[in-house]
């Protein structure tokens, strides 16, 4: 089984905001899948896991996903209940999170790594005892100071929303790493 978490703050006011990257790919995948594979997926609140969930089959193996319920900063409490949970190898974990360090459209994919500035990540490592050995999908929203003035702090930009302007930049990343999320899958 693979796992699947994408980063970001649950409720109504953060639904558009740029440090949702995570949870805007995994609605955007699910919506790919639903249509590829005919079948209808719901969302339901696990909160033993700390997380929204989802299990779906897909090219005969089984997708966990998971959007943390933690919020940002909190995030590797549920990933770690995930895993504990499932016992299933680090291996197996790939995190889609937001990255203000790559431009706007544009995505990377590593195969391991640390947190950088990335409080999420921070917290998903912290609570794997400093384990870095898993798959991410950063998902570029802005190289600082192309967008929006370099003075805005950090944590008032990535909870800013997208702009309308914006939006088929994010589309065409987030399509380009839902083709990267299938090569994983597939290995």
């Amino acid at each position: 089984m693979k796992i699947i978490v994408g980063l970001g703050n649950i409720g109504n006011k953060y639904v558009r905001n740029r440090h949702n990257c995570g949870f805007i790919f995994l609605d955007t995948f699910v919506h790919h899948i639903e249509k590829e594979e005919g079948i209808s997926v719901k969302w339901k609140e696990e909160t033993k896991l700390n997380a929204l969930t989802t299990k779906i089959p897909y090219k005969d193996q089984i997708l966990f996903l998971a959007k943390p319920t933690t919020l940002m900063n909190n995030s590797g409490q549920a990933v770690s209940k995930i895993l504990n949970f499932f016992k299933e190898p680090i291996e197996d974990l790939i995190v889609i999170f937001d990255d203000i360090d790559l431009p706007l459209g544009s995505i990377r994919v590593k195969d391991k790594g640390g947190a950088g500035t990335h409080n999420g990540m921070k917290s998903i490592i912290q609570e794997l005892g400093g384990n870095e050995e898993f798959k991410r999908i950063r998902i570029g929203i802005e190289s600082r100071g192309e967008l929006t003035p370099e003075q805005q702090d950090i944590s008032s930009y990535v909870l800013s929303d997208f702009t309308e302007k914006e939006i088929p930049d994010l589309k065409k990343s987030i399509d380009e790493g839902i083709g990267e999320l299938k090569n994983f899958i597939s290995n």
